[in-house]
């Protein structure tokens, strides 16, 4: 780990570019072309001051659910939204920038991880329930059923957090018992563009048009209704490639112990 007074800040940011970790296959382009590259500035600041991983978590959950209080509870305009969509933009850039610390610091922890999933998996469920409290409390629906929106599109980014966290699990766990790298894909800037519509980066953006109310539940409808088509077409694809590392897996003494 190279001393944080024996580098400026440029040079800082040029070592952690160099060891950035590859974009996960699939990664959508905000994500990878903005708010990564954010998060490295971010990341480069918060080592030479000191901070941990878990402090720019902290951060980075500050911003993001004052973002979503504020959601919640002031009524529809546009000082609102973009009020709302600075907040989770930034608390999104730090939320990149909490792992990039961990490797100028010379590698994270599995509490680090652990508490950076945590507040994920809180961030994506309750995001979408204070769009519900907003669209009941401050926008005139034409029909209630309008509310299940958001309420739809809660369960389909939880499902989707948790199998693709899932879906990395496994893959280490497969990797361990036998003995080689991870699978993993390569993402390119085709894949990254056509899924924007999945991308948290995206999301937050779309916050601006509170606004304008209609436009701001079409187009968030929209984008539930992409997120929920990918989360199908994807489920089916991972559950392909679980059956295929099973395949591939030699058995263990563990197995072959429950099948004797």
């Amino acid at each position: 780990m190279t001393p944080r007074g024996a580098e400026t800040y440029r040079e800082t940011v040029a070592r952690l570019a160099s060891a950035q970790k590859k974009a996960a296959r699939g990664a959508p382009a905000y994500s990878i072309y903005v708010n990564r590259r954010v998060g490295r500035y971010l990341a480069a600041w918060a080592y030479r001051a000191g901070l941990t991983p878990n402090q720019v978590s902290g951060i980075s959950a500050a911003f993001t659910f004052t973002g979503i209080i504020l959601l919640a509870v002031l009524p529809v305009s546009w000082f609102t939204g973009i009020g709302v969509a600075l907040l989770l933009a930034v608390g999104y850039a730090f939320d990149s920038a909490d792992g990039q610390v961990a490797r100028l610091r010379g590698g994270g922890s599995l509490s680090g991880e652990w508490l950076d999933h945590v507040v994920d998996s809180v961030k994506i469920a309750s995001l979408h329930l204070a769009v519900l409290v907003t669209m009941f409390l401050h926008m005139d629906l034409t029909t209630p059923w309008l509310l299940l929106i958001p309420i739809g599109y809660s369960v389909v980014a939880c499902v989707s957090f948790f199998a693709m966290i899932l879906n990395d699990q496994l893959k280490r766990v497969y990797a361990a018992r036998a003995k080689v790298d991870a699978p993993a894909g390569r993402s390119t800037l085709l894949r990254s563009l056509l899924v924007i519509p999945t991308d948290y980066g995206f999301l937050c953006l779309v916050f601006v048009l509170l606004g304008s109310p209609v436009l701001f539940i079409v187009v968030y409808g929209l984008m539930a209704v992409a997120n929920a088509g990918h989360l199908l077409l994807a489920s089916r694809k991972w559950f392909r490639d679980m059956v295929a590392l099973d395949a591939d897996r030699a058995p263990t003494p563990a197995d072959e112990a429950v099948t004797a």
